[in-house]
């Protein structure tokens, strides 16, 4: 079955919130937002687990998702929904066969040859991007456009989550071209009150979502 993810997916990283992953991802939950990764780059596996697991343990209520980025190892152990891997990570079969058949499986790609790959893979959902350009990561990709999302939609009907500067104001724009999800990080956990951002992000996806089906 063809997973369905929520419009908006914010990934908490954790060098770069304004206060504690549990504080920001119960503020989102109680926003609305439905599903989130964690990201921390820096963290030793043991203090990933321990807070990937707290952070299970305290979303799960809400209903949200939460994924782990990189590990499949600790997002198996902490019960989180899913696992995100780069191109530098493991190859998704590899990561399916730490994960299991349960456990969600997305994957970045930055260009047509790794989404092809990508595509054929048992990942269940494809990242794309820089969509635009991005400060939250020091060596980030070439950035590939919108065109690139509509290039891509044709390709496969995996789910697409389009990353890389993605502010409130280009958010419709993303799902115009063909996103089903969009990925954001620096807009929402930057924000003063990020609650209430992601809740904006969220009125604007939904009546983008409107207009695509209209």
């Amino acid at each position: 079955m063809r997973l369905v993810l929520p419009k908006l997916y914010v990934i908490l990283d954790a060098a770069l919130l304004n206060n504690s992953p549990h504080d920001c991802a119960q503020e989102l939950a109680a926003a609305g937002v439905r599903l989130m990764q964690y990201r921390d780059k820096s963290a030793s596996a043991r203090h990933l687990l321990q807070t990937s697991r707290e952070l299970v343990s305290s979303l799960t209520s809400h209903g949200v998702s939460l994924v782990v980025n990189d590990r499949p190892d600790v997002a198996a152990l902490a019960g989180a929904a899913g696992v995100h891997v780069g191109q530098e990570d493991l190859e998704p079969e590899q990561v399916r066969a730490v994960v299991g058949k349960e456990i969600w499986v997305g994957v970045s790609t930055h260009n047509l040859d790794q989404f092809r790959r990508a595509a054929a893979t048992s990942a269940d959902y494809i990242a794309v991007g820089p969509i635009f350009a991005t400060t939250s990561k020091q060596n980030p990709d070439p950035v590939v456009g919108l065109e690139f999302i509509s290039q891509v939609r044709t390709l496969t009907d995996k789910p697409i989550v389009a990353i890389g500067g993605i502010t409130l104001e280009r958010a419709a724009s993303v799902i115009a071209a063909g996103a089903d999800c969009v990925a954001v990080i620096r807009d929402v956990v930057y924000a003063a009150k990020p609650g209430e951002r992601a809740r904006r992000f969220l009125e604007t996806l939904d009546a983008a979502k409107h207009a695509a089906t209209i």
